[in-house]
């Protein structure tokens, strides 16, 4: 399994990794093998076994000035783009949640202009934008599950309305055959209500993450990106 080196004392020689699998687990210097400079940051390779690292392996140099690096071999500061649009794991600050977001909705107004190609994009952003997602709910403290409140939002208010319509149109059938204005405003009203309180649901879950500031230190989901 991989981790990454959360913490280190030297008198002791003990420390803590945190696990890819988002548990922590600790270890000792004598498991690191070979034996050498340990800092906090570090990416390694372990093998868990009943809550502590044995064999631990370094893969990765620390982030410069000894600050915990959230992504091994980016420095501090830079948009990983492989990382933040593609990976689950970890935390996302808030100005490279923005960086990724404008990223996937350029991307999706450029397909909107390509025919065909247009629906296979659009699927294919899906994951994009649940992984900035879900990594800034880390960086807040909060599970990433927490993604699929605008996405059940969005379901439910599709079913709110095909049922509103549905229900309009059996009722004044013949009112909105003849375009009576007011069965159509009875017919589009509701429908156009329901769409406004799931946009301003949507709407403020990405205000939400966008804007609140994550937790400071290191948390179960891997060390502060902006190493505060």
């Amino acid at each position: 399994m991989r981790g990454q080196i959360l913490s280190f004392d030297d008198a002791s020689g003990a420390g803590l990794i945190s696990g890819d699998d988002g548990i922590r687990y600790s270890f000792t210097r004598e498991a690191i093998s070979p034996p050498a400079a340990i800092t906090s940051g570090l990416r390694v390779d372990f093998v868990p076994v009943a809550g502590e690292a044995t064999n631990v392996m370094l893969l990765a140099a620390a982030a410069p000035a000894g600050a915990p690096s959230a992504t091994p071999g980016v420095p501090r500061g830079d948009f990983d783009f492989k990382h933040a649009l593609f990976s689950f794991q970890g935390r996302l600050r808030r100005q490279h949640f923005w960086i990724g977001w404008l990223i996937c909705l350029g991307v999706g107004v450029v397909a909107g202009w390509l025919p065909f190609l247009n629906i296979l994009i659009s699927l294919a952003l899906i994951w994009p934008n649940l992984a900035i997602t879900v990594k800034r709910l880390h960086d807040m403290g909060h599970s990433g599950w927490l993604a699929v409140i605008p996405i059940i939002a969005g379901i439910v208010g599709m079913i709110a309305v095909f049922g509103s319509v549905g229900a309009s149109m059996m009722t004044n059938y013949t009112a909105i055959e003849n375009e009576d204005p007011a069965a159509i405003m009875a017919l589009i009203g509701p429908a156009l209500g329901i769409v406004g309180i799931v946009c301003l649901i949507q709407l403020g879950f990405l205000l939400w993450i966008g804007i609140s500031e994550g937790k400071r230190g290191d948390n179960r989901y891997g060390p502060n990106p902006k190493g505060e």
